[in-house]
């Protein structure tokens, strides 16, 4: 599910799901976890993240584990990883990246995304809820007022645009972002390192209230979401009821 490979000081991690779109699983994500610890542990200074075929990752696998209880604690594991990392870690995106797809983009230091690249949250039309660090960490990256757009009107950003507002950093395909990988590998560690810890403490991390707790609770388990995958099984809108 992972393909590994590596030139110099640069760690390239390919998701590997053709059949899937890239999707999310338990699998794959602890793959990608564990291909991050095994870039630390070779002393890496780079890592770029990338996706097989069309697309960057079309989010979780709703049609596999995404509802048991492994997959949340994987996705969540997998994102710590990528954060906490001590060397920068560039999302290439070279393709959709949904949901929690667009979840490992945001978890990643840098984002080079190619004209076919785009971004987009779709939670609102599936009855889930996201959580707080990585609703914190849109708004850190491109304002609350483009975030609320992003999610709130469950709007797919396309490159052109991503790159405008500061979700993307550069225009770049997958070769172009291993060039800047390996620019940035040439880079001082110690000084990459620190960056990340002070960038990266931007209260994302902050616990959620008990109201955001329980409103992220109820989502989760209310009606509506069961509504939305019978709707994705039988191909057609879901009529949420709020509840």
């Amino acid at each position: 599910m992972i393909g590994v490979s590596r030139e110099n000081a640069v760690v390239t991690l390919e998701l590997q799901r053709h059949e899937k779109r890239n999707a999310l699983n338990t699998e794959l994500c602890n793959g990608i976890r564990e291909g991050i610890a095994e870039a630390i542990a070779g002393d890496a200074r780079a890592v770029v993240i990338t996706g097989a075929g069309t697309a960057f990752c079309a989010g979780a696998d709703l049609s596999g584990d995404a509802y048991a209880a492994s997959f949340p604690e994987a996705l969540v594991n997998m994102l710590r990883a990528i954060e906490s990392a001590p060397m920068p870690v560039i999302a290439a995106i070279n393709g959709p990246a949904v949901g929690a797809g667009c979840q490992l983009a945001l978890a990643c230091d840098l984002r080079a995304v190619a004209p076919e690249g785009s971004f987009e949250v779709p939670v609102a039309r599936v009855g889930l809820a996201l959580d707080n660090w990585s609703i914190k960490r849109l708004s850190a990256l491109v304002g609350g007022g483009f975030a609320r757009s992003i999610l709130l009107g469950a709007e797919r950003i396309g490159a052109e645009r991503a790159l405008a507002v500061g979700l993307a950093n550069r225009g770049a395909d997958l070769a172009a972002a291993q060039q800047w990988a390996a620019e940035l590998a040439g880079l001082a560690p110690l000084t990459m390192r620190h960056l990340k810890l002070v960038l990266n403490d931007d209260h994302s991390h902050d616990e959620p209230t008990d109201d955001q707790f329980m409103a992220f609770c109820s989502a989760w388990s209310s009606e509506d979401v069961k509504e939305a995958r019978r709707a994705r099984a039988e191909k057609r809108a879901p009529a949420f009821q709020g509840r």
